[in-house]
């Protein structure tokens, strides 16, 4: 097996595993919402929002790492390539900005609705839609 494709590999299963956690945060998020004044459960939501949340982070290191490989040793380049990688530092964006909510929560501040956080939870399908289409096609 050629080097490269291990390293497509392992990028492309990378990617997979943070956008995982990517998706399921908010649904962490919505259920911290509507878990109303119920502290244990409340309490048991943020600890799995904090440890998916570092979880996150660390697999977000390890597609950056091999992606990075891909762009500096092996030379993979193009338009294509910086639209792309707008819309994963976007994503990445959105997934701080879930931690922030999961910390306030932690404090005990409200959160947005239920049904506003299912909404904001469209957005990386969005995102990843756009980035893989990019990935794939590469159209410029």
């Amino acid at each position: 097996m050629h080097p490269q494709s291990i390293t497509e590999t392992l990028h492309i299963v990378f990617v997979i595993s943070w956008m995982s956690a990517v998706f399921y945060l908010p649904r962490i998020l919505v259920n911290i919402a509507e878990a109303g004044d119920e502290p244990a459960v409340r309490a048991r939501l943020v600890l799995m929002g904090r440890r998916l949340y570092r979880f996150g982070h660390i697999l977000f290191a390890l597609t950056l790492l091999a992606g990075l490989t891909l762009w500096l040793h092996y030379g993979i380049s193009g338009g294509w390539l910086h639209a792309k990688l707008l819309l994963v530092a976007l994503t990445l964006v959105y997934f701080i900005v879930c931690g922030r909510m999961l910390k306030r929560a932690d404090t005990g501040a409200a959160l947005p609705s239920g049904k506003a956080l299912r909404w904001f939870n469209e957005i990386p399908v969005l995102l990843v839609l756009v980035i893989v289409y990019l990935a794939a096609a590469k159209p410029f």
